[in-house]
């Protein structure tokens, strides 16, 4: 009998396994010969969430009736606290009760709401660079990804008037991401509001990811919610993974109106069955413990300290970057000596035995700059600037 030959889903071809994912298999392979690398290129927060947080974890996961499946919408418990978290915090009013879904992290927004909104052979706009979740997920659901530019000249804030000038009658979603990964740009209230009315006259749902507004600021935190009228016309995720050192616990929540979100519900209510509960009551009280100066000391204070490190680790590398950039990384241009940014990124890898982040990952215009991740402790980045200052010198 002739053997039956198995092969993948069209769609498979539509992408390619994940760049950290591959990437991590050879830090790996070198690590085990020895070379003790040290990885300045994932946002995976290293510090814990609160000690309050975790006991109530430990606390709640105690009860034997807290063990059983949860409703997809979330507890009441959780809803409410995002609420009060987003009145607290951006001066957005919420209900709970139907405009807000709890979320498994951003990931899984972004295909409920890809699945909810996008037909196959829509088209989405997605930033470049920008997070490649965007463009993978929406490949794979059969949507046609067109890019918009963000440049280092536009201090990588969406050219209004190239989007003007673009055929937009078959976009149904335009990703954005403020502040932004990887380049760092702040959250802009003239962007919001110009986003805005460009989703109103041109019948696009702006999705805004703003999971970064908490980390090196202390100031005013920015929504796209806080512009009149854009609860009927974007969505806006956020997430506890980078704001409460949580990424391991899969906690985010999308806010928009009523309708939106029970679209989005009809998608999610047939892929999970919800959230352990102890881990929706924990973060609720995260959420709304005030606990101040511990967002202060994490999100501020420690992330300041790495931030000085990584500068100077960028000027070792003869790399130029705008000291007003926020957020969890640190992203700079490479000088025009390298003929491409791999040519330093693979050096400092095999040479200095640091691993940081290339820019292309993020798209084309990410194709002259490399990313620096301030998820290290000081000591850690400190070793990495002294191995790269050696390398550099010889």
């Amino acid at each position: 009998m002739e053997k039956k030959v198995f092969k993948p889903a069209d769609r498979l071809a539509q992408v390619q396994e994940y760049y950290f994912s591959r990437k991590l298999k050879e830090v790996a392979r070198l690590n085990a010969e020895g070379m003790d690398i040290i990885s300045l290129a994932i946002g995976s927060p290293d510090m814990p969430p609160s000690e309050r947080t975790v006991k109530t974890l430990c606390r709640e996961a105690q009860k034997a009736n807290g063990h059983g499946y949860q409703p997809t919408v979330g507890t009441p418990e959780l809803r409410q606290a995002m609420a009060a978290f987003y009145r607290r915090w951006y001066g957005v009013e919420l209900d709970p009760a139907s405009e807000i879904q709890p979320l498994i992290g951003s990931k899984e927004g972004i295909l409920h709401v890809t699945l909810a909104f996008v037909n196959p052979g829509d088209q989405v706009l997605v930033p470049n660079p920008g997070y490649p979740t965007y463009t993978a997920l929406s490949r794979l659901l059969g949507a046609d990804v067109v890019n918009y530019d963000l440049t280092e000249d536009g201090h990588w804030q969406p050219d209004f008037e190239q989007l003007e000038r673009m055929d937009l009658s078959r976009v149904k979603l335009m990703w954005t991401n403020y502040p932004h990964m990887p380049t760092g740009a702040p959250a802009c209230r003239d962007t919001y509001r110009r986003l805005v009315d460009f989703a109103r006259r041109h019948g696009i749902i702006i999705v805004n990811d703003n999971p970064y507004s908490f980390i090196l600021n202390d100031g005013e935190h920015l929504s796209i919610l806080q512009v009149p009228g854009a609860k009927d016309c974007c969505i806006e995720f956020n997430s506890m993974s980078k704001s409460h050192n949580m990424p391991g616990w899969r906690v985010g929540m999308l806010s928009t109106n009523a309708t939106f979100i029970s679209w989005i519900l009809k998608v999610k209510s047939n892929i999970d069955s919800g959230t352990f509960r102890a881990l929706q009551l924990a973060a609720a009280d995260a959420l709304t413990n005030n606990e101040d100066e511990w967002h202060r000391q994490a999100n501020v204070r420690t992330y300041a300290s790495r931030r000085a490190i990584a500068e100077e680790i960028m000027t070792t590398l003869g790399c130029t970057f705008d000291p007003a950039q926020t957020g969890m990384f640190l992203w700079g241009r490479i000088p025009d000596s390298y003929s491409d940014v791999e040519q330093l990124t693979e050096r400092v890898l095999h040479e200095a035995r640091v691993f940081i982040t290339p820019g292309f990952i993020f798209g084309s215009n990410g194709n002259r700059y490399i990313r620096i991740s301030l998820c290290a402790k000081d000591d850690v980045m400190q070793a990495a600037l002294a191995r790269i200052r050696g390398t550099m010198a010889g």
